[in-house]
């Protein structure tokens, strides 16, 4: 299967050594992280990378005694089709010395790491790729896009007459450590309700509401406002900040939104009639909102949103457990397909039989069975959440179609409501 793991303390990779570091190795481990991201000058605080240490998830390549390589991992769960999440390997912070690339190192962090997730019983991993042509040969395929837009105020009056609000609901500016407490609780209830969403821990709402600063960091306190129903339940929230620039004698600002959070079309209406009425803003730039948001429909003028050019691929998925991963997540329609999957790593390798039925529930086990379509194991990553397609795939030669009809009929089964995206970097 290839995919056994070894339980030694140091891996031997052309003359090199992977291992674990100790809680004391973590200050040198984030100099070589920042120094792997050309970065050399930042120095993240110690006390922070010792708070995401666990023991056997922060590596390193060794030449010597220095370390040239880094990568980490930690649990989290992903929200798939249907509600129901899945334990997954998130994987970041890779970095291998620009004096040291192409021996190895990565392939052995990565082997090390997947082999320890798929022991403790994570259906997938997942991460975010800083460079598109590196990790598929490691089974990861993209899975979530993004979709950010900048609008033109003086293009478009806001929002079209006749969307409704909340009625009694109110909108309330809130402190940073209101911030940690409201949008937590907030986030947790929404991510069940997006295919790809992951985790947020306590450490990523004390970033980000400045409580935890790193040493060059430029935090700016940003304009926090959460949203109530009529019962007083917080249903939204939006960070944005405002660059105050102006033409003359006629205001010039910029607004960015960095969080947008909406449990409902009425909530997310209040909240975006509060960001297009800010004063002395002409533009506002949202760079993350999930593919299927319907922003821009929203507006008087539609024409005044236009893409934002860091729009792409964000989380890539490794499938582990093909049973536990097809087993977790709903379906679009009831209906069989045999996949044969190619996993040069043996995770997913072999030939499956999804099978669907018409409560959306569904199975994916061996089979001797012919297949319909041939794929790899990132391809099969891609087409876990839906957010992907088999027959795009297989017209551009990604996916094998070994019975005619075969990669529209997967895609029957395979379609969400809700395409997978989320708001959370790791």
């Amino acid at each position: 299967m290839g995919n056994s793991i070894d339980h030694t303390d140091v891996d031997s990779v052309s003359g090199l050594q992977v291992r674990a570091v100790s809680v004391d190795e973590v200050a040198e481990w984030n100099r070589a992280l920042n120094f792997g991201f050309l970065r050399p000058h930042v120095a993240v605080a110690e006390d922070l990378r010792r708070r995401q240490w666990e023991p056997g998830r922060m590596l390193a390549g060794f030449d010597g005694e220095r370390q040239i390589a880094t990568f980490r991992s930690f649990d989290t769960e992903l929200t798939v089709p249907g509600g129901s999440v899945v334990q997954a390997d998130a994987v970041t912070n890779v970095t291998v010395s620009s004096t040291h690339r192409r021996r190895g190192l990565l392939s052995a962090m990565m082997r090390r790491d997947l082999a320890a997730a798929a022991e403790r019983g994570c259906a997938v991993a997942v991460l975010m790729a800083a460079e598109y042509n590196i990790y598929g040969r490691f089974g990861f395929g993209p899975a979530t896009h993004g979709s950010g837009w900048r609008i033109d105020l003086r293009r478009t009056r806001g929002l079209r007459e006749g969307l409704l609000g909340v009625p009694g609901g109110r909108i309330d500016f809130v402190t940073m450590a209101e911030l940690r407490e409201l949008g937590a609780d907030l986030y947790e209830r929404w991510r069940r309700t997006q295919p790809g969403a992951i985790e947020r821990d306590a450490l990523w709402w004390e970033r980000t509401s400045g409580e935890v600063r790193t040493s060059g960091d430029d935090f700016k306190e940003p304009f926090a406002a959460v949203h109530r129903d009529a019962a007083g339940t917080v249903t939204g929230l939006v960070l944005y900040r405002i660059d105050p620039k102006w033409d003359g004698a006629y205001p010039d600002g910029a607004l960015s939104v960095d969080e947008f959070i909406a449990l409902d079309l009425p909530t997310a209406v209040e909240l975006w009639r509060l960001v297009l009425s800010v004063d002395w803003v002409a533009r506002v730039e949202v760079r993350n909102l999930g593919p299927d948001d319907p922003l821009p429909l929203l507006l008087q003028d539609p024409r005044a949103a236009t893409p934002h050019e860091d729009n792409g691929d964000l989380v890539w998925v490794r499938v582990l457990d093909v049973e536990a991963a097809f087993g977790a997540r709903s379906y679009g329609a009831p209906g069989r397909v045999v996949l044969e999957v190619d996993d040069k790593l043996g995770y997913a390798s072999g030939r499956w039989a999804l099978e669907t039925a018409e409560d959306g529930t569904g199975r994916c086990t061996r089979t001797t069975d012919d297949a319909d379509l041939a794929l790899g194991a990132s391809e099969l990553g891609s087409l876990y959440l839906g957010a992907e397609t088999a027959s795009r795939l297989a017209s551009a030669a990604l996916v094998a179609e070994l019975r005619p009809g075969a990669a529209a009929a997967a895609d029957l089964l395979l379609r969400t409501p809700v395409r997978a995206w989320t708001p959370t970097e790791f």
